[in-house]
């Protein structure tokens, strides 16, 4: 079973795996509870692929002066 969008593909949009799994997560849930994406013809199944469509068509990203703090 190959997963889409691919690692390889997201990377380009997105650097740091970490920062690309967070993101996601956080976006799915936002998704899950307001039933609302950006993807105009999403070919995925559940929450977190669409996120992953959203980060790979560029309508989901990362500033980049974003930092983690630690509280």
């Amino acid at each position: 079973m190959i997963l889409e969008p691919s690692i390889d593909k997201l990377q380009t949009k997105i650097n740091s795996k970490y920062t690309l799994v967070t993101l996601a997560a956080k976006r799915a849930r936002q998704i899950q509870d307001t039933k609302m994406h950006q993807v105009e013809t999403p070919r995925a199944a559940t929450f977190v692929g669409l996120a992953l469509e959203e980060i790979l068509e560029e309508k989901l990203t990362v500033d980049p002066e974003y930092k983690m703090i630690n509280e």
